[in-house]
C-alpha cells in the first residue's frame, strides 16, 4: 500500500495487551532485531532479554503495555511500568520499520503518558541507547528533559536518560482500551 492509501485505511488505534499477547510479538522480535543491528549480539539473545522482563511489571495497576492497531496490524506500541511511587519508567517504545516517519512513536508515548496519570504517576523517566538518535529526537520532541549532557558524544553518556513531569490539571480525556 502508498503512505497515503495507509492512512486512508484507518487511524491508529490502541489496544491494552499483555506480554505474551500475540499482537505484542512482532513490538519484541523487530526490536530485537533493532538493538542487534545497532549495539550487536544475537537477536534471540536481545529477544530472551527483552522477554526476560517479568510481564506483570507491564500491567496494571502499575503498568502497561498498549499497541497501535491500524486495521487490526500492530505497527507501533510501547510499555510503562512503575519506577518508584510518582513515578512510570517508559520501556520498548516501537514503531514498525514500514510504518516510521508518520507520527505514530509520538502517539504512544502521548497514549502512554495519559494511561500513567490517569494511573496516578506524576513523572515519566527513560534511557535509550546511545546508538538511537531517532529515539532521542522523539523524546526531545515530546517535551521530555536530558539528564545528561547532549554536548557530550553519544557513546560517552551510554544510557540516555530523560524525564518529564506529568500535567495533571489537563482536561483531555483518558485512553480508552480494547
Amino acid at each position: 500500500m502508498t503512505l497515503e492509501a495507509d492512512r486512508a485505511v484507518g487511524a491508529l488505534r490502541f489496544v491494552a495487551v499483555h506480554q505474551s499477547d500475540l499482537l505484542a510479538q512482532p513490538l519484541l522480535d523487530e526490536l530485537a532485531v533493532e538493538y542487534s543491528s545497532r549495539y550487536g549480539g544475537d537477536p534471540a539473545v536481545r529477544s530472551a532479554d527483552l522477554k526476560g522482563y517479568p510481564a506483570e511489571e507491564f500491567s496494571p495497576p502499575g503498568g502497561a503495555l498498549i499497541i497501535g492497531l491500524i486495521d487490526g496490524l500492530p505497527v507501533a506500541g510501547g510499555a510503562f511500568r512503575r519506577y518508584d511511587s510518582t513515578t512510570a519508567e517508559l520501556k520498548r517504545i516501537w514503531t514498525a520499520s514500514g510504518y516510521r516517519q508518520r507520527g505514530y512513536g509520538k502517539l504512544v508515548v502521548a497514549a502512554l503518558e495519559r494511561i500513567a496519570a490517569d494511573a496516578g504517576y506524576t513523572r515519566i523517566y527513560l534511557t535509550t541507547g546511545w546508538s538511537q538518535p531517532e529515539a532521542v529526537a522523539l523524546y526531545r520532541a515530546s517535551g521530555y528533559t536530558a539528564l545528561y549532557d547532549p554536548a557530550l558524544p553519544a557513546r560517552e553518556v551510554g544510557p540516555h536518560p530523560f524525564e518529564k513531569y506529568l500535567d495533571q490539571t489537563d482536561d483531555q480525556p483518558a485512553i480508552t482500551l480494547r
